[in-house]
């Protein structure tokens, strides 16, 4: 009983838990010169997280519409460089904290389109 309650004392000193030590997988903003940068350099998917009508209305050029209630349903490599925004930012918080939750490690938050200036 001694050993025992030594080796846990000792593991709760040492802090043994591995997990302890790891960074959680957030998403990043991102402004628009680092997001063409990634959809040049690293084949990032742009992804509009509005409603089809919005996307409909105006869009940024090459990106793809998958509106927030629908995002969920993507299934692309876990690694692939994820890139969304909105009308106003908000949307587009919710869609990057939904895509870390599902797993994907590079997601990436431009905000409204109105950060786009073409």
């Amino acid at each position: 009983m001694k050993k025992l309650l030594i080796i846990l004392m000792v593991l709760v000193l040492t802090g043994c838990n591995s997990t302890s030590n790891l960074e959680p997988v957030v998403y990043q903003t991102i402004n628009q010169t680092e997001a063409q940068e990634k959809l040049d350099n690293e084949n990032a998917i742009l992804i509009d997280v509005r409603t089809k009508e919005e996307y409909k209305q105006g869009n940024i050029k090459n990106s793809i519409n998958i509106p927030l209630n629908e995002i969920e349903t993507i299934d692309y490599e876990k690694d692939t460089v994820l890139i969304v925004y909105c009308r106003s930012g908000g949307r587009s918080k919710n869609a990057a904290n939904i895509l870390i939750n599902n797993g994907y490690t590079k997601v990436y938050d431009l905000g409204s389109i109105d950060n786009w200036i073409e």
